[in-house]
């Protein structure tokens, strides 16, 4: 659904999380009650949190600070940024121009309508409810030094947290955050390349901020948000610009020492340290307890057999019963 003029005015009006009746908005947009009203409907159709009370109008469940691209340029200012409202999906938008950008070049969405998570499965992206984040990052020494890097976004994500005050973010192989036991953000990493040359990557991080109910019943699993933790929201250019800063500094590091300065960080935050777990490989399931990550980041999981380990994939783990 695109977002008109009209409907981006609306919205910028509404973030201020007050009550404004029909009548106002009409007059300050120049059109009818009923317009209004079908503009509403529509923004609904986008996940937006808003309600209605006779007598006194429409409103959202919460303020919501749009992005400024300016101020987060001006709080990250490594790397270009580009901001849309709506997009399709924000790793594609820089997967498609990846011979043009910059390494630390990121991407930013209000909304996604075409976003997907790991083996292509559809992400639920209300409006304004989610951190939707891609950074591009051009890997020199190639797609084999990439192994593990998913890893290392989800320490540096959880650090970016941690600095603004959300503790208690745990970190579940291969790349999602969890907070009390619930999926609290995903991380999904796609690459291009050729053997032998640099490698073009594409990092995006998906962060549940709040989430609207009936929007949280789109989603097949256990979820978390943001507002679980701190019930009052860091204004959102400021997570944006403190997640892109923490994301171009992990990735400096990355290119220089690889996983293995990230190892220790991510077995300390492992949401399943000494639990029984199982792995699924296709119709395959090996039971073991979880034992952190070697510096490949492979899983080392303790069996009947001893410690074995295993690479991402489709390979998915599970809690044990």
């Amino acid at each position: 659904m695109s977002l008109t003029p009209i409907r981006q005015t609306l919205i910028g009006l509404l973030s201020d999380g007050q009550f404004h009746s029909g009548e106002q908005l009409g007059e300050q947009l120049g059109i009818s009650r009923a317009a209004v009203s079908k503009h509403m409907a529509a923004l609904k159709g986008l996940g937006l949190d808003l309600f209605s009370l006779t007598g006194k109008g429409y409103r959202l469940a919460f303020p919501l600070a749009l992005y400024d691209r300016d101020l987060l340029q001006g709080l990250a200012p490594l790397a270009p940024i580009h901001s849309f409202a709506v997009i399709d999906s924000t790793n594609q938008y820089l997967l498609e121009r990846v011979n043009q950008l910059r390494s630390g070049e990121s991407c930013l969405a209000e909304c996604q309508t075409a976003g997907r998570g790991r083996r292509g499965k559809p992400w639920v992206s209300p409006f304004g409810c989610q951190l939707l984040l891609s950074m591009y990052w051009r890997l020199e020494q190639g797609m084999a030094a990439a192994m593990g890097l998913s890893l290392a976004v989800g320490v540096a994500v959880v650090e970016a947290l941690e600095s603004l005050g959300y503790p208690g973010v745990e970190l579940k192989w291969p790349n999602d955050l969890y907070y009390e036991g619930r999926k609290l953000a995903g991380i999904l990493v796609e690459m291009s390349g050729s053997a032998g040359a640099s490698c073009h990557l594409v990092i995006g991080v998906g962060l549940n901020l709040a989430m609207p109910s009936r929007e949280g019943e789109k989603i097949d699993q256990a979820w978390a948000e943001l507002r679980h933790i701190q019930p009052e929201l860091v204004d959102r250019n400021q997570l944006a610009a403190r997640m892109i800063t923490h994301l171009q500094r992990a990735m400096q590091t990355f290119e220089l020492h690889g996983l293995a300065s990230f190892v220790e960080a991510w077995n300390r935050l492992d949401h399943f340290a000494g639990r029984p777990v199982r792995l699924l490989m296709g119709e395959q399931e090996i039971r073991g307890i979880a034992r952190g990550i070697d510096d490949r980041g492979a899983l080392r999981l303790e069996t009947g057999e001893g410690i074995k380990f295993y690479l991402g994939g489709e390979l998915s783990l599970r809690r044990g019963d």
